[in-house]
């Protein structure tokens, strides 16, 4: 059952909440997962993405599947690295199912995105990260308000503090990165998302 409180103190109560969260199911969508969460603490950058695939809705974590193996190589990071440097968090919590054309997952509708939206404003009220990087145009678009990836991706923003880098989504179903502009754009978008956590780091 869905518990929801008036204020968190702590990640690990709000972790806590959101593993046991079905509000979306409670409102009568037909997700295929439990939600996804991190199992780690501590992390200084922020990665948001749209919603848990497959892979990701079995085990229970982020960024498991093929498209997190991508982003990881964009990133120039291995899992450890990864996964000490991200607290992983995205627009709604559980895999969505297929989308009924068959390509790719089903996009979670606004009223899944507004359920969940929760959950991001008090992360980030709890974590204050100093680097947000919103992946994919449904999350940069919740995160800045930003629609179309080409007149974003490349740029560096700043909210309530936070460095914000936006990335596009790395996942096979998108066809995006393939034109060769958009490649230099998001080689320029992964160069300052690690320049960021070079920074971070020191």
């Amino acid at each position: 059952m869905t518990r929801r409180r008036s204020s968190y103190r702590s990640l690990a109560a709000l972790q806590q909440d959101i593993s046991a969260c079905r509000a979306c199911v409670e409102a009568g969508y037909p997700l295929e997962s439990r939600p996804v969460r991190n199992e780690r603490t501590g992390q200084r950058a922020y990665m948001y993405g749209q919603a848990p695939g497959i892979v990701e809705g079995e085990e229970r974590r982020p960024w498991r599947g093929r498209a997190g193996k991508t982003l990881r190589r964009w990133l120039e990071l291995d899992e450890d690295e990864f996964y000490a440097s991200f607290y992983c968090a995205s627009v709604t919590r559980c895999y969505p199912g297929r989308a009924a054309s068959g390509r790719g997952d089903r996009t979670p509708t606004p009223r899944e995105q507004e359920l969940c939206a929760f959950w991001r404003t008090w992360e980030l009220e709890i974590i204050r990260p100093q680097l947000i990087v919103p992946v994919g145009g449904l999350a940069i678009k919740r995160l800045l308000g930003i629609s179309g990836l080409a007149s974003c991706i490349g740029c560096r923003y700043e909210l309530d503090g936070a460095a914000v880098i936006p990335l596009p989504h790395p996942s096979g179903a998108s066809s995006w990165v393939n034109l060769p502009v958009n490649r230099d754009l998001t080689a320029r978008a992964d160069a300052l998302v690690r320049t960021e956590l070079a920074e971070l780091g020191r």
